[in-house]
């Protein structure tokens, strides 16, 4: 199983993912949240909430939300915040509890493109959404993100002569490209998909570095280094930072917006129309 999408693994990161990762995914989540209106009367989904930086927004914002995500840990710090508008619940994103045209919006912000079947989790996303409701998906450019992506361009610059195969996900390989992922949002049952890119820089702190398992261990590609070569890393991004406290890390998302047609049928249905027609 791939460390991404081990529950426990999650459950064990939340606490320190809150005070890492949320802070920079809530800049991108709150540009998704700006893409279209909530009102008091907004139904939103958040799917693959993480620590909720979408999901608290929304909830902030006015809109009656539910959270979910299949770690248990994760939703536990989401509504630790004690929103009344806020729900959550420990739910996978591929076969989701609820019934189809619940609700008026549906997010999932660097979560759906991390799915082994990404594709259900699109099509579930479809489901739930009303008709003329929106469906809204935030993914990495193909290459990834902070971290992630650093780690990635250290490795080529010192090991060149490696074939280097990223451990990054297929979802997100595929739904990181913008032609790929607005025609996987129509295959999925939406219409019409606009496509923004926002970047921002990850901020990499240098002290920690002093444990790099904190900043690096969610990755594949770290474990598949030994600690000989893990080293060269630090001191590359070290070297990198040239004596600053703080490393950027600049990372883009693409953020796409589509609308659930009238009278739409299963999206399984549209898939294989499309597939049988090509």
């Amino acid at each position: 199983m791939h460390r991404m999408n081990d529950p426990e693994r999650w459950n064990d990161m939340a606490k320190h993912y809150e005070e890492t990762a949320h802070p920079f995914t809530a800049r991108f989540a709150e540009a998704a949240l700006a893409r279209i209106a909530v009102t008091p009367e907004t139904r939103l989904l958040d799917v693959a909430t993480g620590t909720g930086a979408l999901a608290l927004a929304a909830a902030r914002a006015g809109a009656q939300v539910l959270a979910t995500d299949f770690s248990a840990g994760m939703v536990a710090r989401v509504t630790a915040h004690g929103l009344p508008n806020l729900e959550g619940r420990t739910m996978d994103g591929q076969a989701l509890q609820l019934p189809d045209a619940s609700f008026d919006a549906v997010f999932s912000v660097f979560g759906v493109m991390m799915f082994p079947d990404w594709r259900k989790g699109l099509a579930e996303m479809a489901r739930v959404t009303r008709p003329g409701g929106h469906g809204v998906v935030a993914t990495w450019q193909s290459e990834g993100a902070a971290t992630h992506l650093l780690l990635s361009q250290i490795v080529r610059a010192l090991f060149p002569d490696r074939e280097w195969q990223s451990s990054l996900p297929a979802g997100l390989k595929t739904l990181g490209d913008p032609v790929l992922l607005a025609a996987e949002m129509v295959l999925a049952g939406y219409r019409e998909p606009e496509i923004e890119t926002f970047t921002h820089d990850y901020l990499l702190r240098m002290p920690k570095l002093d444990d790099p398992e904190t900043q690096f261990g969610m990755s594949e590609d770290w474990g598949a280094l030994n600690p000989a070569e893990q080293a060269m890393v630090v001191e590359e991004v070290r070297r990198r930072a040239a004596g600053r406290p703080v490393l950027p890390v600049p990372s883009t998302a693409l953020i796409a917006v589509a609308t659930r047609p009238e009278g739409g049928g299963p999206a399984g249905n549209r898939r294989e129309a499309a597939q049988t027609a090509v």
